[in-house]
């Protein structure tokens, strides 16, 4: 179960950069998960939840967002989602295409509280 490490990759990197702000309290973690990722959202709760269970971020939140598998087509340049592994342009029927998105697997944002009042960290850049 690889999700067990990914989890526990995710929880270093919060703990990283909360010592970077000495006094704030990390509260939510956005992590990006495309369809091709084979990660499973379930399991990678699960063991989010082991792992903060009785520990000073038990009260973290991980929000996943599940990244649909898009492609652009490289003779028309429209951008479409595949489904069911149909890889045809619905505007021109080509079969030549590119990968958009639906593979990554990225900590999005980290939210974190400063005195009582909460901020949202960078989010990491949309892919090209």
């Amino acid at each position: 179960m690889h999700e067990m490490g990914i989890a526990n990759s995710v929880l270093e990197a919060v703990r990283v950069e909360a010592a970077r702000h000495p006094g704030s309290y990390p509260c939510r973690v956005g992590v990006r998960i495309g369809e091709l990722a084979a990660v499973d959202p379930s399991a990678l709760e699960f063991c989010f939840d082991a792992l903060t269970r009785e520990t000073d971020l038990e009260s973290l939140q991980l929000e996943i967002e599940i990244c649909p598998r898009r492609h652009r087509c490289l003779d028309c340049a429209t951008e479409f989602r595949v489904k069911d592994f149909n890889f045809e342009c619905p505007r021109c029927r080509s079969l030549r295409s590119e990968c958009l998105s639906g593979d990554e697997l990225e900590l999005a944002y980290l939210e974190v509280e400063e005195n009582g009042t909460v901020t949202a960290g960078k989010e990491s850049p949309e892919r090209e």
